[in-house]
């Protein structure tokens, strides 16, 4: 008997095993077949052909045959002979289409991918050595291409949270041409930031980036037709938008970080520099002695920066814009936020049509018509800002309403990711640690609130030794709460416990003897 005709497979191998079991009589043939996933009368055909063959009777008829797809004999090495005479240096789908159109033979890609693969004629992408990404030389005038890339750090030490420095550097001088600081990349961060370098220097011709989702649709769904609000804005400009498959593509503003993470913060410190408005107020004169110290002279003086026309209307450019569709009731919603129009003959004619909602930097909201027609509409808010099913017995709400204000500081009702000022650009949010969702809010966020309020309260007046009391007991109630188990967020319901509501009832009367 050949070698060859001993070669199983690992399931004929276990179909053999639980044969052989039923054979010498230790299961019966209905469990085993549950066992093989088989009827029980091809099992029992199986035990027959294993009595009367043995091991190879198991075997499947098909072994030795000629596949019905396998190609006619000669033409693979034909194909391999064309191939090596007239195509040795073109790829398989190439070769593929020449075999079919110069010489009638008709081969799947796939199938002379891997004849030339097993001939050496073609290598595999994951078998090839890895490119070597050598240094490029730079663009030979000012303006042709700008870098542009965020930086996350400390810059303030320890004198303020960490924020991040927006910084423009064009690629033929290795200048900075923008630099503003924000406390997060987003799209209004850059929106302000290319505002500064259009009007100090023009329009470059374009802009390099990395693929945030900023600047490019990273949806996986995606099919490369969409397009982000800052490439829209780029677009109206007529300023061309490219993305870096890596950060040393975009080399120069990542050592202008390195340089920045160094001298930038030690400057800052001297200066006496904590906060955000005051370093965006002092940076032009660190960009001039920057740009002095470390710029480059290109190699053509020609500034190919091309100056904002009249039809650059920066105001309504570098803002958020969205389409939205007006309802049969002249409504429209964004951002949970239901818009009104108001009921004319000239906006009624808009019912069914699409309009552009305007959101700019400052937080205001403009609908205009596509011909740019600015809409009149008032507001219905989505996001109801006080818990409506309070009901209070004093008219005059002071310390109810202040209680209501510090709970609400934890509750997370955002606006959706259509709000422009997200603070981040291609990461999901988690929850934020310090807030609660409003249906969870329990028995501790209100002695929480209890406990601010007193203490604020206590500052305002000392000489209520009562309001001490008060605050003493919410602070060891939730000192407590926290040292004996984990937070209590409480019911569905947002009802406080009879304990809380007799504090609130408290703040109440309190209210009305200070109104008196």
């Amino acid at each position: 008997m050949a070698q060859s005709e001993l070669i199983f497979t690992m399931k004929e191998v276990d179909r053999l095993k639980t044969i052989q079991v039923v054979v010498e009589g230790h299961i019966p043939s209905t469990i085993a077949a549950q066992r093989l996933s088989l009827t029980p009368r091809h099992l029992r055909r199986l035990v027959a052909r294993y009595v009367e063959d043995g091991p190879l009777g198991l075997r499947s008829r098909k072994f030795g045959m000629k596949g019905n797809r396998q190609l006619p004999s000669g033409l693979k090495e034909q194909a391999y002979q064309l191939i090596t005479q007239h195509y040795p240096d073109f790829g398989p789908t190439l070769a593929a289409e020449k075999l079919a159109e110069q010489h009638g033979i008709n081969l799947a890609v796939e199938t002379v991918r891997q004849m030339m693969i097993a001939t050496g004629l073609w290598v595999p992408r994951r078998q090839r050595p890895p490119r070597i990404q050598q240094p490029r030389y730079r663009r030979a005038c000012f303006g042709e291409l700008i870098q542009v890339d965020g930086c996350d750090h400390r810059w303030f030490e320890d004198r303020a949270p960490a924020c991040t420095a927006i910084v423009f550097v064009d690629d033929a001088t290795s200048q900075i041409t923008a630099l503003r600081f924000v406390h997060s990349e987003s799209t209004f961060a850059y929106f302000g930031t290319l505002r500064d370098h259009l009007v100090a220097h023009g329009k470059p011709l374009a802009l390099y980036s990395d693929k945030a989702s900023v600047f490019r649709v990273n949806h996986k769904s995606s099919r490369g037709e969409g397009q982000t609000q800052f490439a829209r804005a780029l677009d109206e400009l007529n300023i061309e938008g490219f993305c870096a498959h890596s950060r040393a593509a975009k080399g120069r503003v990542e050592r202008a970080h390195l340089t920045l993470q160094d001298r930038l913060v030690k400057e800052l410190r001297l200066a006496g520099i904590s906060s955000i408005d005051d370093a965006n107020a002092w940076l032009p004169g660190f960009i001039a002695d920057y740009n002095r110290r470390f710029g480059k002279a290109p190699l053509h003086e020609v500034d190919v920066h091309r100056p904002l026309g009249p039809h650059d209307d920066l105001e309504r450019t570098l803002i958020w814009k969205e389409p939205r569709q007006v309802s049969k009731r002249l409504t429209t919603q964004y951002d949970k936020v239901q818009y009104l129009l108001l009921d004319t003959p000239a906006q009624r004619r808009l019912i069914g049509r699409e309009i552009m909602v305007y959101h700019y930097c400052d937080d205001r909201v403009e609908l205009r018509g596509l011909d740019g027609q600015l809409l009149d509409y008032c507001i219905k808010d989505q996001l109801a800002p006080v818990n409506q099913g309070a009901i209070v017995d004093n008219k005059r709400l002071g310390h109810v309403l202040l209680m209501a204000q510090e709970v609400q500081t934890m509750r997370d009702d955002v606006r959706s990711r259509a709000a422009p000022s997200s603070p981040t650009t291609n990461r999901r949010r988690g929850p934020h640690p310090d807030k609660v969702k409003p249906n969870r809010l329990g028995e501790e966020q209100y002695y929480k609130a209890l406990l601010d309020v007193s203490g604020e309260r206590l500052e305002a007046q000392p000489d209520r030794p009562e309001l001490a009391d008060i605050a003493k007991e919410a602070a060891q109630t939730v000192a407590k709460r926290k040292r004996g188990r984990p937070q209590i967020t409480g019911p569905r319901d947002e009802t406080p416990s009879p304990v809380v509501q007799a504090a609130i009832s408290q703040w109440q009367q309190r209210s009305r003897q200070d109104e008196v």
